[in-house]
Parts: C-alpha cells; structure tokens; sequence
C-alpha cells in the first residue's frame, strides 16, 4: 500500500511538473507573441477570435472583457506583460529541468519560486477574487506539495548540483 502511494505520488508530481513546463512554454511564446506583435495587430486578432462568440452572445463577459483589453493596451502595458510573460516563463522552465532531472538544488529552489507565486496570487484573490486565478493556485499549492513530498525522498546518491 505504502509503495502504491509513493508511485502514485510520483507520477502526480511528474505530471504536476510536466504541465508547469507546457505553462513555461506557453508564456514564453504569449510574452514573445506581446513583444513582437503591434497595437493593430493585437486588436485585429482579438477582434477576430472574439467575433464568433459575440455574434452568438453580444454580452459575454470573457469576449468583451478581451476586446476591452486589447482596445486599451498601452506600449508601457504591452511591453511590461510580454517582459513579466518571458521571465516567468524561463524560470518556470529552468525549475522543471532541473527537477526532472532530479538536480538537489532545483527542489529548494523550486518550492521558494513556487511559493512567490502562491503569495503573489493570494495577494491578487484576496484584492481581485477569481475562480480561474484560484484554481490555478489550488493547484500550484498541490505541485508545491507534491516537489517537497519528492525533495523529502531523494536518493543521497542524487548529485548537488549539475
């Protein structure tokens, strides 16, 4: 029973940690996208991928709150949020490398950055409350979990550092 737990500990924190790296991924392709695309161009897509969905439903809330968004886009925005996007990205991609890799260092390293995160998203729930954003801390607090669960079990064989 006690190996069939650990195993699937291990796997959730596979995974846990394979979707903190297609996150990685995803951010640093929307911070490169924000950095690279103009002011029209951003508005133009917008317009496009929303049109569907405001021909069916003129008042929903996520296609005109995207609009809005796109509408209202200042260069010191747009290039603040691709810059924030590109970062967090490289880090979240570093931590999973290197926990995938099973490096000692990334464990304590991964459990500092991921609890920024949680902070940081606490403090943004507790001033701005959204389902999505709570969720994704929900989760992070559970991959969190799962990175100290795994840390707590490391071979000593595993190196120090790489």
């Amino acid at each position: 029973m006690k190996s069939d737990w650990a195993s699937v500990s291990h796997r959730a924190f596979k995974l846990g940690i394979l979707i903190k790296g297609l996150d990685g991924l995803l951010e640093l392709l929307g911070g490169s996208a924000l950095l690279l695309t103009s002011r029209p161009a951003i508005q133009h897509a917008v317009a496009l991928l929303t049109r569907q969905e405001l021909v069916e439903d003129p008042h929903d809330v996520v296609a005109n709150y995207l609009l809005h968004m796109a509408q209202h886009l200042s260069l010191g925005t747009r290039n603040f949020a691709g810059i924030y996007l590109l970062a967090h990205g490289l880090v979240k991609i570093a931590m999973v490398v290197g926990l995938l890799r099973g490096v000692r260092w990334a464990y304590p390293a991964a459990v500092v950055l991921m609890t920024a995160f949680i902070g940081y998203q606490g403090y943004r729930l507790f001033h701005q409350p959204s389902p999505l954003l709570g969720l994704l801390t929900v989760i992070d607090v559970t991959v969190t979990g799962l990175i100290v669960r795994e840390w707590r079990h490391l071979p000593a064989r595993l190196p120090s550092a790489e």
